[in-house]
């Protein structure tokens, strides 16, 4: 079968992706998506390496990457318009003003001449907020099995979601609202890409604990949580948003910025401990978190769900909390206890290694197409 993975990235990501490539955006296709690749950056090429591996044709496409979408116009014969477009008014009435305004057109443009030259069997959308209707009303006719993934809040009822053949979600509460809109839905786990271990080397445990992730959206009440934690332990803070803790609190002296792919997961590989918090999403342990921290082979102190015991066996291959005093006292004893610490953190990576890993995900993925396909 042949795949096609559309995707998009968080601006912050691409900005810091590109300041650190000097001269990438000039590059060629080939050039850019292997540096994508090499950041390690959200599900990077885990789906398409070992839908490959598994021998299937698939491809990844980021979206919303301008430079990378523009070389693959250019290498393909696609004359795309500029991404801002100039405007002329009249200031008061009498002279000429001129003024850019933003043009997106390049960005369909790009994506519906991808969808015609790969003419995948298997269309999987990972982001139907900014990929949007129209764009899959066009793939709609060009593809046998068209496909939306959803890993997280319950998706709203003002989407066209009748343009999909299928939706997969790791978080039930999706399959169910899906299955109410009328959607068929079928659960897919996420996982871990043991290819990472390789990438960043072997790591020293020189961070006592960490905390990498956001503090927006659904994310909000982490903020809360994690200045109470981190008054009773030494946590080592990674985020792109340290304006959501507060000016005056000690917490935001420990914080080093923000940590994306590869950054994050050698973080994670260099702690001691590393914290998870799933936010305001409940009732249920789902998110990619859970494998990158226990893939690297950190001691993953996670917030106590019902579900967790269906990936993980708590108090022996991971800890879990019911409450912020509860963390703060699982931290400190597992940093006190060294043997112990490094037991359950290497029986949570060798549980991570063997069934959480993205090889098997992508079976799984392949068994579930096959029955719609």
């Amino acid at each position: 079968m042949r795949f096609l993975i559309v995707n998009t990235d968080y601006p912050e990501f691409l900005a810091d992706l590109y300041s650190r490539n000097p001269g990438l955006a000039e590059a060629s296709y080939a050039e850019q998506i292997q540096a994508r690749y090499d950041s390690l950056f959200s599900v990077a090429d885990f789906y398409s390496h070992n839908l490959r591996a598994l021998g299937h044709e698939a491809w990844d496409l980021f979206a919303n990457n301008e430079p990378l979408q523009r070389a693959w116009a250019r290498e393909h014969g696609l004359s795309l318009r500029p991404s801002v477009r100039p405007q002329w008014r009249l200031r008061r009435g009498l002279v000429p003003w001129r003024f850019t305004v933003p043009d997106s057109s390049w960005y369909e443009t790009v994506l519906k001449a991808q969808i015609e030259h790969y003419r995948p069997d298997v269309l999987i959308n990972q982001n139907a907020f900014t990929i949007g209707d129209t764009i899959m009303h066009m793939a709609r006719p060009r593809v046998t099995l068209l496909m939306v993934q959803h890993a997280a809040t319950v998706p709203p009822g003002d989407h066209d979601w009748s343009v999909y053949d299928l939706a997969i979600s790791s978080f039930p509460p999706t399959l169910e609202r899906f299955r109410e809109l009328g959607l068929r839905a079928e659960f897919h786990r996420l996982g871990f890409e043991p290819r990472v271990l390789r990438s960043i080397g072997e790591r020293r445990r020189s961070i006592e604990v960490s905390f990498v992730g956001s503090f927006q959206g659904a994310h909000s009440s982490r903020a809360v949580w994690l200045r109470r934690v981190a008054a009773n332990a030494p946590v080592s803070i990674w985020t792109s948003m340290p304006e959501a803790l507060a000016e005056d609190s000690h917490v935001r002296l420990s914080v080093k910025g923000p940590a994306w792919g590869r950054a994050m997961y050698e973080v994670l590989a260099s702690s001691k401990i590393t914290l998870n918090h799933h936010g305001d999403v409940g009732p249920y342990a789902n998110n990619l978190r859970l494998f990158e921290a226990t893939g690297v082979g950190a001691l993953l102190v996670t917030d106590w769900k019902p579900n967790l015991t269906d990936y993980f066996d708590v108090g022996k291959e991971v800890v879990a909390y019911r409450s912020e005093e509860e963390c703060s006292e699982l931290v400190a004893y597992y940093l006190a206890h060294e043997d112990e610490r490094v037991t359950i953190a290497a029986a949570g990576q060798s549980r991570t290694l063997t069934e959480h890993n993205w090889r098997h995900r992508m079976r799984e993925l392949v068994d579930i197409v096959a029955r719609y396909a």
